[in-house]
């Protein structure tokens, strides 16, 4: 609802996936604010599933809101787009903090001190904003290009992981 209602107040164009969950689960499938859609229009698109590193390539997205699994830390290093991150658990909390601390590509939406607080709407609202066309906007995206780069630079022909993959096989093969 949080991340709904941030939508609406910027005015921010988005996809959305929305995936529901499994059956076996039990968990209700997720809820929008009545009238939702109607009142986002043309400005947004809710869909169940969409392939990412195909959207993350795509020249008008300007950010990302992600979990920080590791797919999309990379995926979203690889593909020069800036990233809302929000981790939940684990090795996400990990990467949250390279993307947003280290590598410089991204903002952290943050619950605050109670693990279990719900991110409020003014928080959501600041971080997309933020990623996309806050002051700090333009330094994201710079530095996600910046990463982009590299990670092309790196599977390359002669690159650092085109090496690193023959110096592997070479080694296996000594065995």
């Amino acid at each position: 609802m949080k991340i709904a209602q941030a939508l609406l107040t910027t005015g921010i164009p988005f996809l959305w996936v929305i995936k529901p969950p499994s059956e076996d689960t039990g968990l209700p499938i997720h809820t929008l604010p009545d009238g939702f859609p109607e009142k986002v229009g043309d400005n947004g698109k809710i869909v169940q599933w969409s392939p990412q590193e195909k959207v993350l390539t795509h020249p008008s997205v300007s950010c990302f809101v992600s979990h920080c699994g590791w797919n999309s830390t990379i995926e979203s290093l690889s593909c020069g787009v800036p990233i809302v991150a929000f981790p939940q658990w684990g090795d996400q909390v990990t990467n949250a903090v390279y993307l947003v601390d280290v590598f410089k590509t991204g903002v952290r939406m943050c619950r605050g001190a109670a693990e279990n607080r719900i991110v409020p709407r003014e928080e959501v609202e600041k971080c997309f904003v933020e990623a996309t066309t806050g002051a700090k906007a333009s330094e994201l995206k710079s530095k996600s290009l910046k990463w982009k780069e590299a990670a092309k630079a790196a599977v390359a022909n002669g690159g650092s992981s085109d090496r690193n993959i023959q110096a592997f096989i070479d080694e296996f093969s000594r065995s």
